[in-house]
């Protein structure tokens, strides 16, 4: 099977280049955000790289209707129109199957249509929720409503916030919080953040009585790390390695409010260590929550990998880390849409406890590249949906 890279200033002209390349058997496995052109590094710009491969036949369907189309052109157009305008209608027809969009004959794509598709491109979203966008656009307004780009960007913003899920009563339900995750996202330091929070008491909770354990011990300075957090909020830390040392030390600490369970980051393809993990974390017992954490800066493809292989730790909501390392959050936006999965707590930066707040629609909505926000009508409109009532 041959696959191809190819890199072009924006999304449309990438697709461009593929179609005149590869014609319509080119088929799109995943495209990023990359830096191209300069000189030794220097004076390069922001790209996008998609990569796919060849297909050797079309798909039956597509020929089928590839056919059918071309049929009604020339029965529309009879004897009236040069045969130029019926190859650039079949043209079009070839580019809107390839990309998934059903435009009918003569039909062009509307230009504040075509426009959020690039926005939304260029901040990560995956292909299935831009044409998601896209289709409810075209339904959903009128051709002198779509001719307003304002009233169409504020629109897309307000979908793609009634589009995340947020978990307010996250922690307030269960004694025992498991935080599990890939190796790399910050989750020991996650779990000191949420230590603090919650053990001195924030947004009007009350202070609760906070224990932390780890099961992290092969991860070097690991150890250590939870330790020094322990010390200098005065919280009991302890380390243990198997299911019946776990059991002991959640006996131990059956005074605490609050038990945090810190686990061995691990790749999600090592089923094997996942599966044994899973095992020891057993001994929280059946009211135990687990909460996934996974970095903001993971591209589509990996959080949905991510998101598939903790799905036996039956975790109930995502903590997302590092959202100030990256300013496109639209991977983590429409994965967790399609997957159905809620936010609980958002990280910004390694502070401890500062920066971790109750994931917002808000604060992810002002994370959006290219879109101009109307806030004062989104905080009205999605106040009832946040899990604190302070937005500044």
């Amino acid at each position: 099977m041959q696959y191809f890279t190819e890199t072009a200033p924006t999304h449309r002209e990438v697709l461009e280049k593929i179609t005149s390349k590869y014609g319509e058997r080119a088929k799109i496995l995943s495209h990023k955000t990359v830096r191209i052109g300069g000189f030794l590094g220097l004076f390069s710009k922001e790209g996008v790289e998609i990569s796919g491969y060849i297909a050797h036949d079309l798909p039956r369907k597509q020929k089928l209707n590839l056919e059918e189309e071309k049929k009604k052109i020339l029965d529309s157009v009879k004897n009236e129109s040069t045969i130029l305008k019926v190859l650039e209608e079949v043209k079009s027809i070839k580019e809107h199957i390839e990309t998934g969009t059903t435009l009918a004959p003569g039909e062009k794509k509307h230009p504040s249509i075509d426009k959020i598709e690039n926005l939304l491109s260029e901040n990560e979203f995956s292909l299935s929720y831009i044409r998601e966008i896209s289709g409810r656009l075209k339904h959903s307004l009128t051709v002198d409503e779509l001719d307003n780009f304002d009233l169409v960007q504020d629109t897309v913003i307000e979908w793609i916030g009634e589009s995340i899920t947020i978990d307010k009563d996250g922690f307030n339900s269960s004694r025992v919080v498991i935080l599990v995750g890939p190796t790399g996202v910050g989750k020991t330091t996650t779990i000191a953040k949420l230590a603090a929070i919650h053990g001195i008491g924030t947004n009007g909770n009350r202070a609760k009585t906070v224990r932390m354990l780890t099961i992290d011990n092969y991860r070097i300075g690991a150890q250590k790390q939870i330790e020094t957090y322990g010390e200098i909020m005065d919280i009991p830390v302890a380390v243990v390695e198997t299911y019946h040392e776990l059991q002991q030390k959640i006996t131990l600490f059956n005074d605490a409010d609050l038990i945090l369970v810190d686990t061995i980051g691990k790749s999600p393809k090592d089923y094997q260590q996942l599966a044994e993990m899973r095992k020891v974390l057993d001994a929280c017992g059946s009211t135990s929550e687990v909460y996934l954490a996974m970095s903001a800066t993971t591209k589509v493809s990996d959080v949905k990998e991510i998101l598939q292989q903790f799905e036996p730790f039956n975790y109930r909501s995502v903590i997302l880390t590092k959202l100030d390392e990256t300013m496109r959050i639209g991977n983590i936006i429409s994965v967790l849409h399609e997957k159905r999965k809620s936010l609980t707590y958002i990280t910004d930066g390694q502070v401890v406890p500062q920066d971790i707040e109750p994931a917002r629609i808000i604060r992810l909505l002002k994370n959006l590249e290219g879109f101009t926000l109307k806030k004062a009508a989104l905080y009205k409109k999605f106040k009832e949906r946040e899990a604190v009532e302070s937005y500044d």
